[in-house]
């Protein structure tokens, strides 16, 4: 059973108005997953009507994926929802994306990053983006596609994690090549949605906030598979994810002023 809830938010783009269908009973946190995703979708194409306006195009497009290549974090929370996708695709995609996984494992294990992304997943400490910033160098720098990449399309495009959905540019799509070099013109992000799963899943389940791979989020999950049993209210994780972004919309006004 779900219950209609209409959400109004304020962004500095504009009013964000959104009907969301919420489970009335007892549910993992990981369900609310597309609902988070979808609202921090709406927020950002507010965000890129404004650009627009503005005379600033979007320049990403299907195909361009150099973004892909980059280290993306994900919320627990997506860890599990995502693993939870997999293991709905039939055996022979799960085997392909097995031995997907299995060569950018090995390669990271090459080149000593395998266990420093492992680290990242099980730190107890905040995540710290100038601290990650080396890793995040050395791991673009190897240029390894996505496991979930095929022929440089994203094969979980709908499923595919809120860190991939806001990296929006607008300068030309092949300063993505090196950003070092040509920084890009990122599209602002209202409401970060990946940070704002982790803080809740770091509430309800009273665990220091985490932000997970993406290269080892399945492994992540597997490992974890107890921590995604309880359950809660699906009223309650919506309320505590709400106040989650009401938190990062406030940043955002913040930094405009």
């Amino acid at each position: 059973m779900t219950e209609r809830y209409d959400i109004s938010l304020n962004t500095p783009a504009g009013q964000l108005t959104s009907a969301v269908e919420v489970p009335t009973g007892f549910v993992p946190v990981s369900a609310i997953v597309p609902m988070m995703r979808r609202l921090g979708e709406e927020a950002q194409a507010l965000e890129e009507r404004r650009s627009i306006e503005a005379g600033r195009a979007i320049s990403c497009q299907k195909g361009c994926a150099a973004c892909c290549r980059m280290l993306v974090p994900v919320s627990a929370p997506e860890a599990f929802a995502l693993r939870e996708y997999v293991q709905t695709l039939p055996e022979a995609e799960q085997t392909r994306l097995a031995q997907r996984f299995a060569v950018t494992r090995t390669a990271l294990l090459a080149r000593g990053l395998w266990n420093r992304l492992i680290e990242m997943g099980e730190s107890t400490d905040p995540p710290d983006d100038a601290a990650l910033e080396p890793i995040n160098r050395a791991y673009f720098a190897l240029r390894l596609p996505c496991a979930f990449l095929d022929q440089d399309v994203c094969t979980i495009y709908e499923h595919r994690p809120a860190a991939c959905r806001e990296l929006l540019v607008t300068s030309p799509a092949e300063w993505c090549q090196d950003p070092v070099a040509h920084p890009v013109d990122a599209l602002p992000v209202p409401v970060r949605i990946g940070p704002a799963l982790s803080l809740l899943w770091g509430e309800l389940t009273e665990q220091p906030p985490k932000l997970i791979p993406l290269a080892t989020a399945l492994d992540w999950a597997a490992r974890h598979e107890q921590e995604n049993r309880p359950r809660w209210q699906g009223t309650h994780i919506l309320d505590r994810a709400l106040d989650k972004v009401w938190r990062f919309l406030s940043q955002a006004f913040q930094k405009e002023s």
